[in-house]
């Protein structure tokens, strides 16, 4: 997949070196290990979604997923996770433009209106400095084109948020925000696309060159839906780890790979990944799975909206699953510190809701209560 030359302006924005090959190194021959296994001590590990959580277009008036003010997958976002201590690492969407710049955006298709007809073109097939011109601009001379959002029935609505910032790249990712933030790095591609390996592998390698120049000590890892993409990145090189993301079984998909979390257990396990990010309800349907996945000593993280529940993430966190990607970062931030409290009158929640003493009744009852309250979790609306 032959890239066009990338235009003097843009190559400021994204320095990727002319014929550079993919890095194999294993940093002095050593892997490196998951981020959440360095963060051990803290219990359950916990990762902005997009940042500060992504934006939920259209949500209902007082919904609370609609609490989140910052635009998704942005510089500010990502600062604004920073400052929060028990977020271990922010998870976003990387993308690789025509001319080969990775970017930072989760829509395979980018909306934009002129008067009243709505334009609407494919990530992938934007050059860098088309692909940055939607949005707020950082130069004020710049017109910036207004964003809209397709949703999933088929709607287009206009894309505001409370707090704005621009686009950016991968690269810019690594230069602004705290080193000390994990990154966990998903590689994005159209669920209806059959891709060929050759044009997997070129995206992959654009993104691996970024990640070697700027990732200095920060922690890493990838993840993806993408079954084969998943490989080659394992493939490509061995410092990073790669994790296969799963919706778990909640929908259904022509890769019978991507279908079922024991699916996705046993690309771990052929394809020498080191973990699954799950949607949230396919592991509270298949409980059993979490320990398929220590035994098979596999990461195990989920993501979804039952996450911005904190009764749903301490039910993971007594289950030994490792991680949770959430929206209400800051709510559930709070949450997570609380767990790994062993005087739980010391709750910041015990003085206000109740939910201190509800915590020690689940640590007297344990899994067995836990596990009837499952149905009930997954047939809440959020």
């Amino acid at each position: 997949m032959a890239h066009p030359a990338t235009t003097p302006s843009a190559a400021a924005r994204c320095r990727i070196a002319a014929g550079a090959s993919t890095a194999r190194a294993t940093s002095g021959g050593r892997t490196r290990e998951l981020p959440f296994t360095l963060l051990a001590e803290r219990g359950m590990v916990l990762g902005g979604h997009r940042g500060m959580g992504m934006n939920a277009v259209g949500a209902p008036p007082g919904a609370r997923v609609g609490a989140v003010r910052e635009r998704e997958n942005t510089l500010l976002s990502f600062g604004r996770a920073a400052q929060h201590a028990a977020v271990a690492f922010v998870e976003f969407d990387v993308q690789v433009t025509k001319d080969g710049c990775p970017v930072i955006f989760h829509d395979d298709f980018i909306l934009t209106q002129k008067t009243e007809a709505v334009y609407e073109r494919r990530v992938a097939d934007l050059l860098l400095e088309e692909f940055l011109s939607y949005g707020v601009q950082k130069e004020s001379h710049k017109v910036s084109k207004p964003l809209l959002r397709r949703m999933e029935d088929g709607r287009v609505l206009t894309w505001n948020t409370e707090e704005d910032d621009s686009l950016c790249t991968l690269q810019e990712v690594f230069e602004h925000v705290s080193p000390h933030l994990g990154f966990n790095i998903e590689l994005k591609f159209d669920d209806n696309i059959i891709y060929p390996s050759g044009s997997l592998s070129c995206a992959l390698q654009a993104v691996l060159q970024v990640v070697f120049q700027y990732a200095g000590n920060r922690p890493i890892f990838f993840s993806t839906f993408q079954p084969d993409a998943a490989r080659i990145a394992r493939e490509l090189q061995s410092i990073y780890p790669v994790l296969f993301l799963t919706e778990g079984g909640t929908a259904k998909y022509n890769d019978e790979r991507r279908n079922s979390l024991d699916n996705a257990i046993r690309v771990c396990q052929e394809y020498d990944l080191h973990g699954v990010v799950s949607e949230v309800r396919g592991v509270l349907k298949n409980p059993s799975a979490i320990l398929k996945a220590k035994e098979s000593n596999l990461a195990l993280l989920t993501y979804g909206q039952l996450n911005n529940v904190w009764e749903a993430v301490y039910l993971q966190y007594l289950m030994g699953v490792n991680g949770v990607i959430v929206d209400l970062v800051e709510e559930i931030s709070n949450a997570v510190e609380d767990f790994s409290k062993p005087d739980l009158s010391q709750s910041k929640f015990s003085n206000s809701s109740g939910i201190g003493e509800m915590h020690q009744a689940f640590s007297q009852q344990q899994l067995g209560f836990l596990l009837r309250l499952i149905p009930e979790l997954i047939q809440q609306p959020h």
